[in-house]
């Protein structure tokens, strides 16, 4: 490698991580939940704990907030957040939205569909299992993060 190649390859990766830094520090998420769900609440705690400023929108249409924001029916969770342009729905781990931030990458949305015993806000459990996937707006999935029993 030369040392022009060198040298712009360090400036993009510069730029690159001060954008997701960047983007990090100015994280405000918006969460739309049903005004009885307790779980919702410790999510939405936990993120708030990470720094991401949250606001937490209490709604009796959470069906309505699903279809605006074009969450797939069979990847519902029981609230929905708004980070940016990313929707991310339901229990997704911290380490999932933290992904989301620094990565930036071309998706709709992060979800863990239902109530997984274990995820973030569901209490704790060593053998928590789920996978959090990726949706676009063409209606494609991938799963993004395995959550698998620690140990």
């Amino acid at each position: 490698m030369n040392r022009r190649h060198f040298i712009c390859s360090a400036i993009v990766a510069v730029a690159v991580g001060k954008s997701g830094a960047a983007f990090a520090s100015q994280a405000k998420m918006t969460v739309y939940k049903d005004p009885t769900c307790g779980c919702c609440g410790a999510w939405a705690d936990a993120i708030a704990e990470a720094d991401i400023a949250v606001d937490v929108q209490e709604v009796s249409d959470l069906d309505g907030i699903k279809r605006k924001y074009g969450v797939p029916k069979e990847l519902e969770g029981c609230h929905t957040a708004i980070l940016g342009s990313y929707v991310v729905e339901g229990h997704v781990p911290l380490e999932a939205v933290e992904k989301l931030i620094s990565d930036q990458p071309e998706i709709a949305g992060l979800a863990v569909a239902g109530m997984p015993r274990g995820s973030l806000g569901m209490g704790t459990d060593p053998n928590a299992s789920y996978d959090v996937v990726a949706f676009k707006k063409d209606g494609s999935s991938e799963v993004y993060m395995r959550v698998r029993p620690k140990g």
